[in-house]
């Protein structure tokens, strides 16, 4: 069972940045796509940027194409999201999930592992 720890969030203006991070410990990290997903204040949630734990494939979703980057580093097993850019509807809470490799990391529901959230805020 992985185990998956965010933390990094908080408040920042619009047009600002910050670095989230995902230790995992507990799994055999090369099965799963990593991702980070969010939720807004009475929205469902969302896929964001996930990434290949072997090779580093990224994936984005296009509302953070050029924004947002996604990476890890493997001696630390942690995976991290640099956020640029950010703008209001950017204000959610993010999560860190794993999804076994083959099974479509677009979706929500096919995530396997949570992390508990970190809350970031974007002021305008």
């Amino acid at each position: 069972q992985v185990q998956l720890v965010e933390s990094g969030g908080g408040l920042v203006q619009a047009g600002g940045s910050l670095r989230l991070s995902c230790a995992a410990s507990g799994g055999a990290f090369s099965k799963y796509y990593v991702g980070w997903l969010r939720q807004a204040p009475g929205k469902a949630r969302e896929f964001v940027a996930a990434i290949t734990w072997s090779d580093g494939m990224e994936y984005y979703a296009a509302s953070v194409q050029g924004r947002f980057t996604i990476s890890r580093d493997n001696a630390k097993n942690t995976v991290y999201l640099q956020m640029n850019s950010l703008k209001p509807e950017d204000t959610a809470d993010y999560y860190c999930a794993v999804v076994p490799r083959g099974r479509n990391l677009y979706r929500e529901n096919e995530y396997v592992s949570w992390g508990q959230g970190t809350q970031v805020t974007v002021s305008s």
